[in-house]
């Protein structure tokens, strides 16, 4: 029987999420997404480094480099990813914000949900 094609689409895995946060910088980043994985809030963290902020805070327009956080995780992880990401990042209001994905591999995804919830 020839093999076939992985399905992609919104009835794959749709609970799928992409959390954003930026941190002030490669090092505390690194630390976030290591310790995040290792306790399987996320699967996967990417690191996109030297991006701009600008934005107001505390009464003043502001600017920073930072590094972004991509975090890969299910919906069922949002809200303890949430309440662990405040505990270890350094800025008083750190952004977190949460992106469904509409769609996806199938094996991609499937890792995703295998990741997040292996024992050790």
């Amino acid at each position: 029987m020839p093999e076939s094609t992985p399905p992609v689409g919104p009835a794959v895995q749709p609970q799928a999420r992409i959390v954003l946060t930026t941190c002030s910088n490669p090092d505390e980043a690194r630390r976030l997404a290591r310790t995040l994985v290792e306790e399987r809030l996320a699967a996967c963290a990417t690191l996109i480094p030297a991006v701009e902020s600008i934005y107001h805070w505390e009464g003043n327009l502001d600017s920073a480099t930072e590094t972004m956080l991509l975090l890969k995780t299910e919906i069922d992880k949002v809200a303890a990813l949430e309440i662990r990401l405040h505990e270890l990042h350094s800025y008083q209001t750190p952004e977190f914000l949460v992106l469904p994905v509409e769609s996806g591999s199938s094996c991609y995804l499937d890792w995703l949900h295998s990741s997040l919830n292996k024992a050790d």
